[in-house]
């Protein structure tokens, strides 16, 4: 990720890029001063580490959150009509974090309606006609358009995956935890991630390493590292989840293989997730069980300012007992554990799949489907987009690699060199 010096000529520049660009893409929201607030952090970074030969990893690097997560001094909304000052708190955990480590927060980025479908305003800066994603809308466009470097955004289905992959950016879901939510708007808590957006493998691992919780290189990356091991062999789950993408997006599926073969990775074709009607329905109920909860007094007192897109999911998790959802949630813990088994019987380390259906979709009153996301967020393992191409409109694809739970270091050595063979 790059460094820039003097940080207030980083200043100015993303902001007039911002006014330049955020009108027609929107993926900033609007915020008053935002200069004078980035000149005067970034005169005390200069005031505390300029002289200094070590600085801070994340020292005058530019950053962009998801508006579900609170920032001291800016509002949070949720994307949302209700009063801000429901959302009041402390200033989440990763956000603190960025901030020791010398990054510059440059605002707050457009969701969807509490992170669900209801779409914001943000457009695709591919293609202004076509959605961005979501439900971390903004956070990707602003990184696709360069008005930052680094973002933060949130995924309870597909929210880092498929914009990421509609925008032709990384994108980096950890494992289940990884990253603290502490201070960030729940939606379903035990499905929730803090992910990261970057326009680099690069530049994710360096923000891993601040965010991400008990970050290592074991014995395995090292040996990544210096060579000394081979390419990790890729699976691809071949039935129903797969058979989800359009016949378009899976011929290209198929030459992004044929490309990694070619490059040295061995590849093996494994059935997975036969029930996926059944897993997506499962996750469906139980993140709808989960919102019913974290939106209970809320809901009671604003339910007008409600759009009828997260309403309707409201409802239908008050129908959902609570012995349900504990139940549903245990089964994906055992599903993780069926995803880990099925890859020890076959050799594989880390599964490849397409991230999204296909491209963006045109207009922006859907954000796309998650389903290629779904089945990974419902076990907690880590994934990563990666840019592979475009499809036929012109608009980025991207592939998805995950890794087992809690190996998202070597996910992230694995995708130094994924990234090199495909872009």
């Amino acid at each position: 990720m790059k460094e820039w010096i003097p940080i207030q000529k980083l200043v100015h520049e993303i902001c007039d890029k911002i006014d330049r660009l955020n009108p027609e893409i929107q993926a900033f929201l609007p915020e008053e001063g935002r200069r004078e607030r980035l000149l005067k952090d970034a005169a005390k970074l200069e005031q505390l580490y300029g002289n200094s030969p070590r600085k801070p990893p994340l020292y005058g690097v530019p950053v962009g959150l998801k508006d579900l997560i609170r920032t001291d001094g800016l509002p949070t909304r949720a994307g949302s009509k209700l009063p801000p000052g429901v959302f009041g708190g402390a200033e989440a955990e990763c956000v603190s974090k960025l901030r020791t480590a010398g990054a510059l927060i440059i605002g707050k980025t457009v969701t969807t309606e509490f992170a669900y479908y209801e779409p914001g305003p943000t457009r695709n800066p591919h293609n202004l006609e076509h959605t961005p994603g979501g439900s971390s809308s903004g956070s990707a466009a602003a990184i696709a358009a360069g008005m930052c470097t680094l973002a933060l955004g949130t995924q309870t289905v597909g929210s880092i995956i498929r914009p990421a992959a509609f925008c032709g950016i990384i994108g980096f879901k950890p494992s289940y935890g990884r990253i603290s939510r502490d201070g960030v708007i729940d939606f379903s808590p035990s499905m929730d991630h803090v992910g990261i957006f970057a326009p680099d493998v690069a530049g994710i691992k360096q923000a891993a390493l601040v965010l991400c919780t008990r970050w290592s290189v074991g014995e395995i990356e090292m040996q990544l590292e210096t060579g000394d091991e081979e390419p990790p062999i890729l699976g691809v789950p071949e039935g129903p989840y797969l058979e989800q993408a359009l016949p378009e997006t899976l011929e290209f599926f198929e030459k992004q293989l044929t490309r990694l073969k070619a490059a040295g990775y061995i590849i093996k074709r494994v059935p997975l997730f036969a029930d996926i009607k059944e897993i997506n329905t499962r996750h469906s109920r139980l993140i709808a069980a989960e919102v019913a909860q974290v939106h209970k007094s809320w809901f009671s007192r604003f339910g007008e300012l409600y759009g009828p897109r997260i309403a309707g999911v409201i409802k239908t998790g008050q129908m959902v007992n609570e012995g349900e959802a504990a139940e549903m949630e245990e089964e994906a813990l055992l599903f993780r554990e069926e995803i880990h088994q099925v890859m020890k019987r076959n050799g594989v380390e880390c599964w490849v799949a397409p991230s999204a259906l296909g491209e963006a979709p045109q207009g922006l009153l859907s954000t796309g489907d998650p389903a290629m996301n779904l089945p990974w967020t419902h076990a907690g393992v880590p994934a990563i987009n990666l840019p592979a191409g475009k499809g036929r409109n012109g608009l980025p694809l991207g592939l998805q690699f995950v890794a087992p739970f809690m190996r998202d270091e070597a996910l992230l050595v694995w995708a130094d060199d994924l990234e090199r063979v495909l872009t």
